[in-house]
């Protein structure tokens, strides 16, 4: 039987991941990463900055696992999940503006089970090394990822 892997956070990412907590920009930005099979390491995987959720939706790859993103073409036989940190530009209805932080596990239908499995278990270490507890959000279809999926799921912290 197949156990649960868990994944270490490359120790770079993590340094990056802190920096990113505490940045002064206003605009949304988003960190990328996966999981180095071979090193069972969570690594970044691309840095975007001045993105928009339904941009950083055509970013995803939707071939093998990540946390965060998947890409526009679609194979059925490599799907990828992904880790996403997402600052985001919230302008609640009062007129205040907050950036909150989240944490999005994208996890397509039909990815390999070792994958799954993988990202899966690795999915809460990473959560818990960036200090992003509260804001955590999973998709199984990149096609979800929109401004309007976002705010609706925001609205329920803010």
């Amino acid at each position: 039987s197949e156990s649960l892997v868990v994944c270490d956070v490359a120790e770079d990412l993590v340094e990056k991941l802190r920096k990113f907590r505490f940045r002064k920009e206003t605009n949304n930005a988003a960190i990328i990463m996966k999981i180095d099979k071979d090193k069972r390491l969570v690594v970044l995987d691309e840095e975007l900055e001045g993105i928009s959720p339904d941009e950083l939706k055509d970013e995803l790859p939707e071939r093998q696992p990540r946390y965060p993103f998947l890409t526009k073409t679609f194979s059925f036989f490599n799907l990828r999940k992904t880790f996403i940190v997402y600052s985001y530009k919230y302008q609640h209805d009062d007129g205040r503006v907050s950036y909150p932080l989240c944490f999005i596990f994208s996890s397509p239908v039909g990815c390999k089970p070792e994958q799954q499995m993988m990202y899966a278990g690795s999915k809460n270490k990473l959560v818990q090394t960036a200090e992003l507890t509260k804001v955590v959000f999973e998709i199984r279809n990149t096609e979800d990822l929109t401004e309007e999926w976002l705010r609706e799921k925001l609205g329920f912290f803010h």
